[in-house]
């Protein structure tokens, strides 16, 4: 039996084959059998906008999804397994870098501008990296977001909103922009989500193509990729779907 354990542990924390990696956003992926979520940083969710430096939206969670994708290519990856991710048991806590790099992935985020740092979980890590980012306004800091988190949570009123692109006193008018709810579908992910306080004990419920209210439903808050990932995000499944 421990034989068998421990040749579990192995294969979850040995390397895999870049072309075993499915990378679901900036900061998840799937490699091998096991699902990471890269520990201690944030990058924004697949369905977020942000603003460019002229102000104007752009699908900044496609973007570092992408990023992430190119910079991996075809290399080998591998993944130091910290556990068990506490906000989605289907997910594992990784520490994540290419092969015979020493800069991991996780740094490489969010030294490009393409994730920011997450406390608590950070632990004071990543933050010279950030300021770096910050500083030379990489990536998402080149305009102005909203901390993924608060996105999350759709948390429009009360979202820390960051990047040298973020203009003082048009805080409300940026809100708007960066919360909407007629938002196009991020490629590959279709499932149409809307915040709900009739889904008790849920933040909303989601709707497959599939269900009978896909059709109907015009103006979504948030786009999932799966159903694991709305499920994960507090949503659940809309009664018309069979």
């Amino acid at each position: 039996m421990r034989a068998l354990i421990a040749a579990l542990l192995l294969a979850m924390v040995g390397p895999a084959l870049a072309a075993d990696i499915t990378v679901t956003d900036g900061d998840t992926f799937r490699l091998g059998q096991a699902m990471y979520r890269l520990d201690g940083i944030d990058a924004p969710e697949i369905d977020q906008t942000c603003l460019d430096q002229a102000g104007d939206t752009w699908p900044c969670g496609s973007a570092a999804r992408d990023r992430l994708r190119a910079h991996i290519g075809s290399r080998i990856v591998r993944c130091e397994d910290k556990g068990p991710d506490p906000d989605h048991k289907h997910r594992r806590i990784g520490i994540c870098s290419i092969e015979d790099e020493t800069t991991t992935l996780n740094e490489w985020l969010v030294r490009e501008g393409w994730a920011i740092k997450f406390e608590p979980s950070a632990k004071g890590r990543f933050a010279a990296e950030e300021a770096d980012a910050r500083q030379n306004r990489r990536g998402l800091w080149s305009g102005c977001f909203a901390e993924p988190r608060d996105f999350r949570g759709w948390n429009p009123n009360g979202a820390r909103l960051v990047g040298g692109g973020c203009q003082p006193g048009h805080q409300n008018r940026t809100r708007d922009k960066l919360f909407r709810v007629d938002t196009a579908m991020p490629p590959g992910c279709p499932i149409k989500a809307k915040l709900a306080l009739r889904a008790i004990g849920y933040e909303g419920i989601y709707h497959l193509p599939s269900c009978g209210s896909y059709r109907r439903l015009k103006r979504a808050n948030r786009w999932f990729c799966s159903e694991e990932d709305a499920l994960a995000a507090g949503f659940r499944k809309a009664l018309t779907c069979r």
